[in-house]
């Protein structure tokens, strides 16, 4: 295992973590990233932590609760490192934790390389950047995207709060986030997005966008979705939770963080400069109202961002 990766989970551990001496870490594993969960470990050692790893299952989705034994480790630790496949984030698992008092960081289909680029860099720019934008928001009504490629959708934002504004420093009890870090997000209110929004940097599911999806929203819904097989995939996964819940819009957002590049990972593709994303599916635990057990991002290119 190289030092480099290990110097860079180190650096993801003091200044994002501000992991402390004999603080307890538990390492939440789907045995998908083993080199990445090894790398974490070692570097929580080496800090003077005492660390646990519990390993589950590959989950079928996004926002798939884990295991009892993984939520109970969760509550019951200082930090816990999800390293993962499907995104944990968005679960009541995840919330249990932190109002416990955890700091939480989800990693969801990090690479080495993702790692190396976006966990070795100051976040406080990027705090800096994700906080302007959530002071927009959250004096804004009203929000409308246009892109190049398609793009005109308009959401309302009334009465909603804007999210993120750790921006990747996550150092007191209960806090969390996504690492790498870096957008200001939003639930949009429901029933209210309508237009059209297209993605053409990837898509939560699907990976980096080879051809654009084309997706229609009528009173808050995704109501068709366009794009040859890409677009056949994303229906079936959302028809698969068996709820019309599962096509709500729930989420916009806007890339902050200056390392992060689109490369078909959503984890990072959603934090670059330059890009928003719309979410489908939950937005509970983030001022909505829809709980489904699913949230897919899709991250569009050079958008043209109004806040009214």
């Amino acid at each position: 295992m190289s030092d480099p990766l290990i110097a860079a989970c180190r650096h993801a551990l003091e200044h994002n973590l501000g992991l402390g001496r004999e603080e307890r870490v538990v390492v939440v594993d789907d045995r998908t990233r083993p080199v990445i969960a090894t790398a974490f470990t070692k570097a929580a050692v080496g800090l003077g932590a005492e660390v646990t790893t519990v390993v589950i299952p590959v989950a079928a989705a996004n926002g798939q609760e884990p295991p009892g034994a993984a939520a109970l480790a969760m509550r019951d630790h200082d930090v816990a490192l999800l390293i993962t496949e499907k995104s944990l984030s968005w679960t009541r698992a995840r919330v249990a934790a932190t109002t416990a008092g955890a700091r939480v960081a989800s990693m969801t289909s990090i690479t080495t390389g993702i790692l190396l680029r976006t966990l070795t860099v100051d976040y406080r720019p990027v705090r800096d950047r994700v906080n302007r934008l959530c002071d927009q928001l959250d004096a804004g009504d009203s929000v409308h995207i246009l892109s190049a490629a398609g793009t005109d959708l308009r959401i309302s934002i009334a009465g909603r709060t804007a999210h993120g504004r750790k921006g990747g420093i996550f150092r007191e009890p209960g806090q969390w986030g996504n690492l790498p870090c870096g957008e200001a997000f939003i639930a949009p209110v429901e029933g209210t997005a309508c237009g059209v929004y297209v993605v053409d940097g990837s898509h939560a599911g699907l990976g980096r966008m080879e051809t654009p999806l084309r997706i229609t929203v009528e009173n808050g819904l995704a109501a068709r979705i366009e794009g040859g097989e890409p677009a056949a995939r994303l229906q079936s996964l959302l028809e698969s939770i068996g709820s019309p819940a599962a096509f709500n819009i729930a989420e916009f957002g806007i890339g902050c963080n200056h390392a992060a590049r689109v490369t078909g990972t959503i984890l990072e593709d959603e934090k670059a400069m330059h890009t928003c994303h719309i979410a489908l599916g939950n937005n509970v635990h983030f001022g909505g109202t829809v709980d489904v057990p699913i949230h897919l991002d899709g991250v569009i290119l050079q958008p043209d961002i109004s806040i009214r």
